[in-house]
Formats: structure tokens, sequence, C-alpha cells
């Protein structure tokens, strides 16, 4: 009876630790800097700063104190990234982000960046 009642007690525990880990998601977007995914565009500070490509633009806001996010346009949503350095290599590119999402923050756990189309 003991070892019925412990084998069942570990089965409910591994059991409930499954529904505890997150699992990976596909995020698409643009890998954008916080600024100008705010106004869902780099054509303000396009314009303003002289600067001829989305790369550019997002690359030189992140030097200004930007942080890299990923900005999906269909949804105008705004992902917080946890990695600031992947992203670097991706700047302006439309991208697939793999990774967990926290939803009270609205930030990825990035596992993975990959070129969309």
């Amino acid at each position: 009876m003991k070892n019925v009642t412990i084998g069942m007690v570990a089965s409910l525990m591994l059991f409930a630790v499954s529904f505890t880990y997150a699992k990976d998601k596909a995020f698409m977007g643009e890998i954008m800097d916080n600024q100008c995914a705010k106004m869902g565009s780099h054509d303000m500070m396009m314009k303003k700063e002289g600067i001829k490509t989305v790369k550019e633009c997002t690359m030189g806001c992140v030097k200004m104190g930007g942080k890299y996010v990923l900005y999906n346009p269909t949804t105008k949503t705004v992902y917080e990234l946890d990695d600031q350095t992947k992203p670097g290599g991706f700047a302006g590119e439309k991208v697939k982000v793999t990774g967990t999402l926290d939803k009270a923050t609205k930030t990825i756990h990035v596992t993975d960046i990959q070129s969309g189309s």
C-alpha cells in the first residue's frame, strides 16, 4: 500500500510539472527598435535623421539607448525581447522568433531567430 501511495504521489508531481514548462512558440514580425515600434513605422525617424534603410534606423536607435523588439505589423503588437544580442544581426528584417511569451510583460524569452520572408 505504501508503494502504491508513493507511486501515485510521484505520478501526480510529474503530471503537475509538465504543465509548468511553457512550450516554445513561433512569433512573426520585424526586428525593430522600441521607439519606432511604438509609432508602427521607421518613417518619421528616417526623415528626421536622414537615414536611408530600416536596418540603419533600427541599429541607430538601439545605439542611442533603444531596445530591440519584435513588431508584428498585422496585429500592431510589440513584443519585448529578453535577448538583446541575437536580434542585432536581424535589425530591420522580417523574422520568425521562437521562444516563450511572458504574457504579463509581453516579453519573449528568445530561443532562436531566423530570417523570415
